[in-house]
This record gives C-alpha cells, structure tokens and sequence, in this order.
C-alpha cells in the first residue's frame, strides 16, 4: 500500500496547481505507466484527461466496451488514499468534458465476491444504447420492446 508524507502530500498538491479546473486530454508522449506492449484479453488504454482535482483514463475492453475510469489528485493524509468524495455531478460533467456528454453510462456494483477495492476510483461503462431501465428526463417512457 502506498504512503505518503505530509511533504509528499504537499508535493503533490503543489504539481495539481497548473492543471486546468477542466479536464484537457494528456498527448499519449507524455502518459505514465503507459504499457508498451498492450496483449490481448487486456483493457487498452485510449485516452487520458487531466485537471487540477482529477485524473481520468478512458479504457477499451477487449469485447469493445468503453470504461471511464475516475479519481481524484488529491491525497488524503488520514485515510492514506486517494481522496474520495466524486460526486455525481463529478461523474456527469467527466463524462461530458471527455466527449461522451450524448452517451448514456452507467456505474456497476458487484457481488461481494467478485469486488476488488484497491483505490478510491470510480468507473463508468459506456451503453451502446440507452439502457430500458433508465429514467427519462420530463417524464418520456424508455425503448419500447
């Protein structure tokens, strides 16, 4: 598990500074642990966004799928994690500001023995269509079978 000082702490928060209160898309030269050799059957990683308070990956499945990956630049000293608290009007405006603002996405919440807790980060699963569960906004009904 990761630790970190109250300088390193600090440290980090000092490099946050320059970073927009927007997300702007990192040029892949300049990504960190990129994976030089993506193999099959692994999530390949296709864009990555960058602003003062967030850090967001966006990840191909092997199958196709689009994972927004979410969390936050700031350490939290107490908990010796990654910040928590994204809210939902956090994911909404991610999700926009990374060109899927017309996509319809949705959050999962596993069976507890398939949950793997390693970082406060939140995902989210771009629908290929608007999902027949969905509420709609002024009352319209979803797909119809």
């Amino acid at each position: 598990m990761m630790k970190l000082t109250k300088n390193e702490a600090r440290e980090l928060e000092r490099r946050n500074q320059p970073w927009p209160d927007h997300l702007e898309e990192v040029p892949l030269v300049d990504w960190r642990y990129v994976t030089p050799d993506h193999r099959p059957g692994q999530d390949e990683r296709i864009q990555v966004w960058r602003s003062n308070k967030f850090l967001v990956q966006v990840f191909r499945t092997p199958k196709g799928h689009t994972r927004i990956s979410v969390n936050r630049t700031s350490w939290d000293l107490n908990q010796q994690r990654w910040r928590e608290d994204i809210s939902w009007d956090d994911l909404q405006t991610i999700k926009a500001q990374t060109g899927w603002g017309d996509s319809w996405a949705v959050e999962i919440f596993p069976a507890d023995s398939e949950v793997v807790n390693v970082a406060n980060m939140r995902h989210l699963f771009i629908c290929p269509e608007p999902p027949e569960f969905a509420w709609r906004a002024h009352g319209r009904p979803g797909p119809k079978n």
